[in-house]
C-alpha cells in the first residue's frame, strides 16, 4: 500500500488521502491480508510499515516534497517483485514505474486537481487499474476497474441523538469549500457557526474568516483531531457543505452523518451520491435554499442519518469492494 507523504498515515489532524489509506490498510489486515504500508516513518499501522521518508513534508519544512517523494517511490518499486499487487494512493507519479515492473498497480484516483495531470493517466491506463471514488469523478477519457466509495469505521464516531442549534463548517479554508458561503448562511439563520479546518488560502482566510471570527456569531477553531474532532462533527444542527467545485467525495460529509448530523450541501460533484435529499440532509442550489434547509432540519431523523452511513459507507464495505477488485485484476492476469 503506497501512501502519500504530505502527512503521517493516519494523519494527526488533516490528511484525507492518508486517512483513507490507513482505514483501508487496517481493514485489509483484519481480513488476513498481508499488507506492507509504505509511508512516512512516523506512521502507524497494524500491518508492516516500510519507508525511507523521516517525516511528512506537511509537518517538517526540512523535507523537500519532490526529493523525498521520489526516494519514497524508488524504495517501493525497487522491491516490487515481492508483492502480488501494489495499491497506489499517492496520485500519478507512481505511474512512471508501471512499465518497468511486472507487479500490477491499482491507483485510487482521489480527484483531479487539474486536467493538466491527465497525460499521466491517459498514457498508463492500459497498465494501471484505476479506481474512482465516486461516479461523479469518473473522467470520460479514462477506463476504470471500479467505483469504490470511501468508508469509515462507524464505531469510531459516537452517535449524538440530541440536536444542537449551532452550525458546523468542517473543511479546508479555501474558496472551493464554501467557507464564506457558510458564514453568510449561518448569519442569516441567526445561528452560531463553528468552523474547523486548515488554512489553505491565506488571503481568503484573512478576507472572509478573520473578520467574521467574533466568537459569538462565528468561531474559527483551526484544525482539530481526536475527541475534539468527533465532538465538532456530532454536536451540530447541521454541517454546511456549500462547495464551489465538483468535489470527488467528501469524507467530512459521511463522518458528520455517522455522528447523526445531517448535511446541507451544494448539489455538485459527488454530493448526490452521498446525501439522500430529505433523508440524510438537503441538496441545495442557492444560499436561499440552504437557509431554508436549516429551518427544515427537524424533519431529519438523526438515527436514520447514522444508519445510512453504516449501511453504505463502512470500512468493511470499502475493503470488501477493494478485495473484489484485486481478485478480478489478479485473475485476469492468469
Amino acid at each position: 500500500m503506497l501512501a502519500p507523504i504530505a502527512w503521517r498515515t493516519p494523519p494527526r489532524a488533516y490528511g484525507p488521502w492518508e486517512l483513507v489509506t490507513s482505514m483501508l490498510t487496517e481493514a485489509l489486515v483484519k481480513r488476513g491480508v498481508d499488507v506492507t504500508l509504505f509511508a512516512t516513518l512516523d506512521s502507524e499501522t497494524s500491518g508492516k510499515l516500510d519507508g525511507v521518508v523521516p517525516a511528512p513534508y506537511g509537518d517538517d519544512p526540512s523535507i523537500d516534497a519532490k526529493v523525498w517523494e521520489f526516494r519514497h517511490l524508488a524504495h517501493l518499486f525497487e522491491q516490487a517483485d515481492q508483492f502480488d499487487l501494489i495499491h497506489n494512493q499517492a496520485d500519478f507519479p507512481a505511474h512512471a514505474f508501471a512499465r518497468l515492473i511486472d507487479t500490477p498497480i491499482v491507483t485510487t484516483i482521489h480527484g483531479f486537481s487539474s486536467d493538466r495531470i491527465l497525460p499521466m493517466y491517459l498514457e498508463y491506463q492500459d497498465v494501471v487499474h484505476y479506481i474512482a471514488i465516486s461516479d461523479a469523478d469518473r473522467h470520460p477519457s479514462l477506463r476504470y476497474a471500479a467505483t469504490i466509495h470511501h468508508g469509515i469505521p462507524i464505531d469510531d464516531f459516537p452517535f449524538v441523538s440530541k440536536r444542537s442549534e449551532e452550525l458546523l463548517f468542517f473543511g479546508r479554508i479555501h474558496p472551493d469549500k464554501g467557507a464564506a458561503e457558510a458564514i453568510t448562511v449561518a448569519r442569516r439563520s441567526g445561528r452560531h457557526l463553528h468552523m474547523y479546518g486548515i488554512v489553505q488560502d491565506r488571503e481568503y482566510h484573512e478576507s472572509h474568516v478573520v473578520p467574521a471570527n467574533d466568537g459569538t456569531h462565528v468561531t474559527y477553531h483551526g484544525a482539530v483531531g481526536g475527541t475534539q474532532r468527533l465532538d465538532a462533527l456530532g454536536n451540530a444542527r447541521a454541517l454546511l457543505h456549500l462547495i464551489n467545485f465538483d468535489e470527488p467525495f467528501g469524507l467530512s460529509v459521511i463522518e458528520a452523518m455517522a455522528c447523526g448530523t445531517p448535511v446541507i450541501a451544494s448539489r455538485r460533484g459527488s454530493m448526490p451520491e452521498l446525501i439522500e435529499h430529505g433523508v440524510t440532509g438537503f441538496l441545495v442550489d442557492s444560499l436561499e435554499e440552504a437557509e431554508q434547509a436549516i429551518e427544515r432540519i427537524d424533519e431529519i431523523d438523526r438515527s436514520t442519518v447514522r444508519r445510512s452511513v453504516a449501511e453504505r459507507f463502512s470500512t468493511d464495505r470499502m475493503a470488501d469492494n477493494y478485495l473484489t477488485a484485486y481478485h478480478r485484476i489478479l485473475a485476469a492476469r492468469t
